[in-house]
């Protein structure tokens, strides 16, 4: 379906590859997403001198990616950016940092990979999914799914391989997961999907209001959106929306009796799902929904979730060690999602490792929830491991309760609390920057403490077109 160039936030056309040629351009950080960006903007703009902001302990690495550019190791200010023309930033920057929003007030246009690649790819037929929880193993469902159908899939953004890696990919269907970072960014598309809506990522967004509307910038984009139909505030923050479908509801692929079902219809067992829990069940429901609301058959796709295999780090299982179990659930950085986890083991008796980086999120809601359990120890441990451990001492009815300083020093706590056939859980319910540079980092360190192969938990299948 052709889509056309909408206006982008500043009610002017989305900026195209095109449209910087013999502009002053510059690349802000060079994680994958600058890269992706360096590369895609090299191909097409040539010997264009082109500028990279980056740290200085990633200078040598940019010159030698790119010998012919222009790298600067200072944090740039607004009167840095103030001249370029455009400058293209990896989504970890925040929009409203002020550097940016000074550069902006001055004339200086922001743009992204993202933004990019849909000013470039109209032609593409997107589903685009986003969710505080659950975004990166539904949009790995959908392209599972998919290909399962036979359908040329293509599995990219925030999940681990940026769009403008695959700028001049073909394919039938594109699967694409946004953070909150680039919701914002999305050009025109045809489906968005929203698996669930917490607070997360204050410190970038700066505050819980903006997070949301922030997430819910999607909606704009999404000619049909798809929400998850459990969650009141999510209704009703998506009311307005002209061709808004459910999931989760009894009118559409929800969840009754240990099953996945259309409507009425029994269509596959919960317990034959690879991965765990009633939140990945409707992860499951998501993507059937979303593939039959593209116009393909979704009860002819259902079968094939039996064959799906967990992302790494999202309840991972990683073996016994010790004659315990070890789960690796470092994607877990909000409250909810540390709770989600600990429903998913039942009656397993379990020490969960929880804190991290402290954003200052909410534990209330956590430390009511995980009252009266006697099976389930807590190491708190990081930055915001003290907060935490407080608040669930003050309960009085949580049980053992100890505080480590940092993952290292948790996991030897843990593997001393756990009993002969209990389980220990890595499930933050925080950031990893505190210790890690990112959550990937900080489950493979998980994984070596525990005695597992970090190497052997961390590719994600079917990243790219299939």
């Amino acid at each position: 379906m052709m889509q056309s160039r909408a206006p982008g936030p500043e009610g002017r056309p989305p900026i195209r590859i095109a449209d910087l040629v013999g502009r002053r351009v510059a690349v802000w950080g060079f994680g994958r997403e600058g890269r992706a960006a360096l590369r895609a903007l090299r191909a097409r703009l040539g010997a264009q001198p082109l500028v990279l902001f980056c740290p200085a302990a990633e200078a040598e690495a940019a010159r030698a990616f790119d010998p012919p550019l222009q790298v600067q190791t200072a944090e740039p200010d607004t009167a840095v950016l103030a001249g370029f023309d455009v400058v293209v930033k990896s989504p970890g920057i925040s929009a409203y940092a002020p550097a940016v929003l000074g550069a902006q007030a001055r004339g200086t246009r922001i743009t992204s990979g993202t933004a990019l690649w849909f000013a470039e790819r109209t032609d593409a037929r997107v589903v685009a999914v986003t969710g505080t929880k659950g975004k990166s193993t539904t949009t790995a469902l959908i392209a599972h799914l998919a290909r399962g159908l036979g359908v040329r899939t293509a599995l990219a953004g925030n999940i681990g391989m940026p769009l403008l890696e695959l700028l001049d990919a073909q394919a039938q269907l594109w699967a694409v997961e946004l953070s909150s970072f680039q919701t914002g960014e999305a050009g025109p598309l045809e489906l968005g999907v929203v698996t669930s809506l917490y607070e997360e990522h204050l410190d970038w967004h700066g505050s819980r209001e903006r997070y949301v509307a922030d997430k819910l910038r999607l909606a704009d984009a999404a000619r049909t959106l798809l929400v998850n139909g459990t969650q009141e505030t999510l209704l009703a923050r998506t009311a307005a929306h002209p061709q808004r479908i459910l999931f989760g509801v009894p009118e559409g692929w929800h969840l009754r009796e240990g099953a996945i079902c259309r409507a009425g219809e029994p269509v596959f067992a919960v317990a034959d799902l690879p991965v765990p829990g009633e939140h990945n069940a409707l992860n499951a429901c998501a993507a059937l929904a979303a593939l039959e609301a593209m116009g393909y058959d979704a009860r002819a796709a259902a079968p094939a979730l039996a064959r799906f295999r967990a992302l790494p780090h999202r309840l991972q299982p990683l073996g016994e060690r010790d004659g315990r179990r070890w789960i690796n659930d470092s994607i877990s950085t909000t409250p909810q999602a540390t709770l989600a986890a600990l429903a998913s083991l039942g009656d397993a008796e379990v020490v969960v490792i929880v804190g991290g980086h402290d954003r200052g999120l909410d534990w209330s809601e956590f430390v009511e929830a995980v009252s009266w359990q006697p099976r389930l120890a807590l190491v708190a441990q990081g930055a915001n491991g003290p907060r935490i451990a407080r608040a669930l001492r003050e309960a009085e009815t949580v049980g053992e309760v100890v505080q480590a300083a940092t993952l290292e020093e948790a996991v030897a706590r843990a593997r001393a609390l756990a009993p002969a056939g209990g389980v220990v859980l890595l499930s933050p319910g925080a950031p990893s920057f505190d210790q890690f540079h990112d959550y990937a980092e900080r489950g493979r360190h998980f994984a070596e403490l525990a005695g597992f192969d970090p190497l052997a938990i961390s590719g994600i299948d079917g990243l790219g077109v299939a």
